[in-house]
């Protein structure tokens, strides 16, 4: 089975880009109450997610001692704890499950690594679902 069955196109998909700020990022996710969200380059390549959990990390800082953290900054002076790895539009079925158990979206690149989309644990969940009921299996 070919994984772009279960591909929200990157037309569909919220992101950020990589030159915005922590301010612009962390509005865009509040706004979609997202906990996590992919980056993306101005090239388009896919550059990783950042979540929830990496923000709450970085701002822990300011209670903790070190320097204060400047809402200015670029979003990617935030350290990321989760790597939400990618896949290839080449990937097979297996490659995906294996991400899917363990994040909540795979992002899927291109040849280049440029972002073209992700799949959602959900989507994939709702297949295994209905292939099961289909077969009387539940």
């Amino acid at each position: 089975m070919n994984i772009l069955f279960f591909l929200k196109p990157k037309s569909e998909v919220n992101y950020i880009e990589s030159s915005i700020t922590i301010r612009r990022a962390l509005m865009k996710m509040q706004a979609h109450t997202y906990t996590a969200i992919p980056i993306i380059s101005e090239d388009g390549a896919y550059v990783g997610t950042i979540t929830e959990g990496d923000f709450l990390r970085y701002f822990k800082n300011i209670t903790t001692g070190e320097p204060e953290t400047d809402l200015g900054e670029n979003v990617l002076n935030i350290p990321r704890s989760v790597s939400y790895n990618a896949v290839s539009i080449n990937a097979d079925i297996e490659d995906l499950i294996s991400k899917v158990t363990n994040q909540n979206f795979v992002p899927v690149v291109d040849d280049d690594n440029k972002f073209i989309g992700i799949i959602t644990r959900r989507e994939v969940i709702q297949y295994i679902y209905d292939k099961l009921k289909a077969n009387q299996l539940l």
